[in-house]
């Protein structure tokens, strides 16, 4: 990842070329990711169908993928696009053309190889400093799943447990499966 020193706007950002990258934005520096592997991208999109189905099926709100960026803070701006996302049914009325002017009630990151831990253990701790609810770091190197809450508290799930959380009422899906 790599940085700019000349502070954009989020406009700005929405109008760059993608040329394969993905882009985000802390507080007006533009932020440059690398393109995620094959492996990534297939856990997204076991992710993504296990909580669409679920969240769908029982009304519960928007579930959105890798693009989906949020503006949390402007001038300067902060846009940050988790790999997924959900809010809440009645607290996003229209689907924005452009980056979401809300916080997302659940954000998941899945770590790619590269990713050094310190750097993500930080992004999942701004995620809640902005109002998450809940973020899930999905670590396919040791097929498990961190589960970060607002009050501090984590939890480690394994291949045998379990992933539920409050945030999506009445989501239980076994960890192994977001990994097959």
């Amino acid at each position: 990842m790599s940085t700019t020193t000349h502070l954009i706007t989020a406009d700005e950002l929405m109008r760059l070329p993608r040329n394969g990258n993905r882009y985000e934005l802390l507080k007006g520096e533009l932020l440059t990711m690398t393109p995620t592997g094959y492996e990534h991208s297939e856990i997204a999109a076991n992710l993504i169908t296990l909580l669409n189905n679920h969240v769908r099926k029982h009304d519960l709100g928007r579930i959105a993928g890798t693009d989906g960026g949020f503006i949390l803070e402007s001038d300067p701006d902060t846009v940050l696009a988790p790999d997924i996302s959900f809010i809440k049914a009645g607290r996003l009325i229209n689907r924005p053309r452009n980056y979401a002017r809300i916080v997302p009630d659940l954000v998941v990151e899945i770590i790619s190889p590269g990713d050094r831990k310190r750097k993500v253990i930080e992004k999942a701790k701004q995620w809640l400093s902005f109002g998450v609810r809940s973020v899930w770091l999905v670590k396919p190197q040791d097929r498990t799943v961190e589960v970060f809450s607002p009050d501090g508290t984590t939890r480690i799930l394994d291949e045998t447990e379990i992933l539920f959380d409050d945030v999506v009422p009445g989501l239980e899906i076994p960890v192994r499966v977001i990994f097959e």
